[in-house]
């Protein structure tokens, strides 16, 4: 594709659904391309930047400076053998991957990378397309992913391939609820669901400034949707191996790991729309250059915040440990969720009052202050009860009463041997035939 002119309006809803079929194939393509072209670069790009980070070299092997280290792992997945195990549901077995994998192409195609250009005489804007309800897309196609990963834990026939299913779910339930919950405030500043809608409502200020607890809010729940570090449980290779995929190979493996990334980059791009101003050039930018947020340039500039988002994934990655699985349910039901709702709360009441004329400076005041009440009780509660679980757990920690005064028997925790009669060197020695065969081992 070539620019032949350019133009300033920005996109609008009724303007999509117009383009001929040559331009919509065109960018389909050139999305496709795009998200593979980005999984190949996030990869060599992590592996770069943990490497630094752990005082290693990383991939230097394959192309200058180890560019193609990502290429040459794709073709080694393509030619590994690619190994079914028996007793598998093998139809199941092998839709899993792809119905992963496709919800994750899919969702990107409601992202705008820029505004209204001129693409061989033909006016269009730089977006797949858009929707009433575009983010709310989004959603449903993460939620249809998780079904991939559901299946594919169930369909292996093994314990940790279920787990990992399960704990997929869980988690999925827990953090998707908290991130719709975060997009209300946007939906009602915006006053509309569509990505090109929000981008146009951000003209002026980001809603990261002006909804900093959503943002923040949305910010956990991703990393809680992409399956990674801190909140990688469904694939903990500690307990459970490689979770939901660890009864694949090959290509099947490799489209869970697309999945994957392509998530990656969803999540940033869906976050650069709805909170730092989508492709529109940051402040500095915007005010000294007129021509900023025109052509093709807001192009780089949405980019730029894409791969801020992606650094920011990776510098987590390569910096925290994995948390444990009732943390992960208490941040999720006891934090973000309740959280999310009282800012709601908060925010319609703001935009009723604005909406009737009030002074906008007062009404943030009162916001402010009711927020910092709020958050103040519910950390003392917290707190309290906290005393009072120690107080519980302390209690359950008293030793129990002998057998023979009728509690229950309990073995000493220093016992020099764990089962059987005890020989000479103070180790267990195994039992007789004779307790074996009447059930007494």
């Amino acid at each position: 594709m070539s620019v032949l002119a350019e133009a300033a309006p920005d996109p609008t809803l009724p303007g999509f659904g117009h383009d001929p079929w040559w331009l919509v194939g065109g960018k389909v393509l050139a999305i496709f391309v795009f998200l593979v072209l980005t999984v190949l670069l996030s990869m060599w790009v992590e592996r770069r930047v943990i490497g630094r980070m752990q005082l290693r070299v990383g991939p230097n092997r394959a192309g200058p400076f180890g560019l193609l280290q990502g290429l040459a792992d794709g073709v080694k997945l393509a030619l590994k053998e690619d190994i079914v195990p028996r007793g598998v549901d093998k139809v199941v077995f092998v839709l899993a991957p792809i119905v992963s994998a496709v919800p994750a192409f899919v969702s990107f195609i409601i992202i705008p990378f820029g505004p209204t250009v001129s693409v061989f005489g033909h006016q269009t804007a730089l977006q797949g397309t858009d929707l009433p309800v575009a983010v709310l897309l989004v959603l449903a196609m993460s939620s249809m992913g998780v079904y991939g990963i559901v299946l594919a834990g169930w369909s292996s026939m093994s314990p940790y391939s279920l787990l990992g299913g399960l704990r997929s779910s869980a988690q999925v339930i827990s953090y998707e609820i908290a991130m719709g919950l975060s997009f209300v405030a946007v939906f009602l500043f915006a006053g509309t669901m569509s990505t090109s809608g929000i981008v146009a409502a951000q003209h002026d200020r980001w809603f990261a400034v002006l909804l900093l607890p959503s943002f923040v809010i949305y910010v956990v729940t991703m990393m809680g949707e992409s399956n990674r570090i801190p909140f990688d449980l469904p694939e903990g290779e500690g307990e459970l191996v490689g979770g939901f995929h660890t009864e694949y190979s090959s290509l099947k493996f490799a489209m869970f790991f697309l999945a994957e990334y392509i998530n990656l980059a969803t999540l940033s791009a869906l976050a650069t729309t709805l909170f730092l101003g989508g492709w529109r050039a940051p402040a500095p930018i915007s005010t000294v250059w007129a021509g900023a947020n025109t052509g093709w340039w807001p192009v780089l500039w949405f980019l730029v915040k894409l791969w801020l988002f992606i650094f920011f994934f990776i510098w987590l990655r390569g910096s925290l440990p994995r948390v444990r699985y009732d943390q992960l349910m208490k941040l999720g039901w006891k934090i973000l969720m309740p959280v999310s709702i009282g800012w709601i709360l908060i925010v319609a009441t703001v935009k009723a009052l604005q909406n009737e004329g009030r002074d906008i400076r007062t009404i943030l005041l009162y916001a402010v202050g009711v927020a910092v009440v709020i958050l103040v009780l519910s950390l003392l509660w917290e707190t309290l009860r906290g005393r009072s679980d120690d107080g519980s757990e302390a209690a359950e920690q008293e030793p129990r009463a002998p057998a023979d005064a009728g509690g229950f028997p309990v073995p000493p925790l220093d016992a020099p041997h764990y089962h059987g009669r005890p020989g000479p060197s103070g180790r267990g020695t195994a039992t007789s035939r004779e307790e074996v065969g009447s059930g007494l081992h």
